[in-house]
């Protein structure tokens, strides 16, 4: 479980490929804190440490986690947002994000707006997927706020830390990106198409 709160951001160092699954090293500032089976989420993707050698950190990505995300685009290099999981007790102060990207979108629009920023999604309805005015949506792991929500867009206005802090910066027009919705919008839709 995370908030959505970005801690640190990281750069791919390698990229290996095993039958299905990528094997992914990652230098990041919080390597040193990191345990063997920890959950991490990468561009709002929760993924198991399984190795650690220095100030890297290695994952693995299973057919079934590339097929849903932006994970086949990653490049050496790249910058990841990265939240380890949340401790019980410790405030909620994003909003209830499972690691569990649901679809991903594509950055169809970015505008300055006076020491802000406001990026615009595009993402497939057929999904089922919804966002509501003011409700919660995670974009590659951050968790953000909706503005205006419509059928298969919305909007999110960024401050300049969260873009100096997360790898909104390094988006253009055409950036695909992981859209994990929020769980509650996700139940009411299931219920709804199963009354």
């Amino acid at each position: 479980m995370f908030t959505g709160i970005i801690e640190t951001l990281g750069t791919i160092k390698d990229l290996r490929k095993e039958g299905e699954n990528i094997h992914i090293t990652i230098s990041s500032s919080v390597t040193n804190e990191l345990k063997i089976d920890q959950s991490v989420s990468h561009n709002g993707v929760c993924l198991t440490v399984v190795g650690i050698s220095d100030d890297q950190y290695t994952v693995t990505a299973i057919k079934e986690s590339i097929d849903k995300t932006n994970i086949g685009d990653w490049k050496l290099d790249d910058q990841v947002n990265l939240e380890r999981a949340m401790k019980l007790g410790d405030r909620l102060d994003g909003h209830i994000v499972q690691g569990h990207v649901d679809q991903t979108g594509t950055c169809i629009s970015i505008e300055e707006a006076d020491g802000s920023w406001y990026y615009t999604f595009e993402y497939d309805p057929k999904l089922s997927n919804i966002t509501i005015e003011k409700g919660s949506i995670t974009v590659n792991g951050v968790s953000l706020t909706v503005v205006n929500s419509k059928k298969n867009t919305f909007s999110v206005a960024i401050i300049p830390y969260t873009h100096e802090h997360t790898n909104f910066k390094n988006f253009e027009v055409g950036t695909k990106i992981n859209l994990e919705f929020d769980v509650i919008g996700k139940y009411v839709t299931r219920l709804h198409q199963l009354a």
